[in-house]
């Protein structure tokens, strides 16, 4: 396993973010019926050529959003109530209805080893991040479409992707 250049990766999403971005837009339309399958496969042939530590662009340039549950749960675990968790790092985003992080990057990665200081107990959207075996692929197709541009471990899901159907 290699680690991420980020460089590198800009420049190939540069190249082809609106080619990949219009495949997502196909496959989400009309499905192969072996999409589900063709994504678990896929999942096990990225996270063995990707090292998420070595990245951490979904830490850096995107925020996840907090549940409920979450923003209880993390504010348990650094003995805060979850109204001092909220005003201290959330915002209540309106148009969707979402808890989101203030600022970027989050303020739990370290950025010295690009770990998380709440690992277990960091937000479920991270957890499941980047949604690649979900049991329905086609609804978190129009997410990959967003996360190409920021997550390499999407971007090599993609063109194997490309590769297999």
């Amino acid at each position: 396993m290699k680690p991420i250049n980020l460089r590198s990766f800009a420049q190939k999403v540069s190249k082809n973010k609106v080619a990949f971005k219009k495949y997502l837009g196909k496959v989400e339309k009309k499905a192969p019926k072996n999409l589900y399958s063709t994504m678990l496969q896929i999942n096990k042939e990225v996270w063995d050529e990707v090292d998420c530590l070595t990245c951490a662009n979904c830490c850096k340039k995107m925020t996840p959003t907090f549940t409920n549950k979450d923003v209880t749960r993390i504010a348990a675990h650094l003995d805060m109530t979850t109204t001092e968790f909220k005003d201290k790092w959330l915002y209540y985003d309106e148009k969707d209805g979402d808890w989101m992080n203030t600022k970027q990057p989050c303020q739990f990665l370290n950025s010295k080893n690009n770990m998380c200081s709440i690992y277990e107990v960091r937000p479920a959207d991270c957890s499941g991040f980047p949604h690649f075996t979900k049991k329905n692929p086609t609804l978190y197709l129009h997410v990959h479409q967003q996360n190409i541009q920021y997550c390499p471990a999407t971007y090599r899901m993609v063109e194997k992707l490309i590769e297999k159907l």
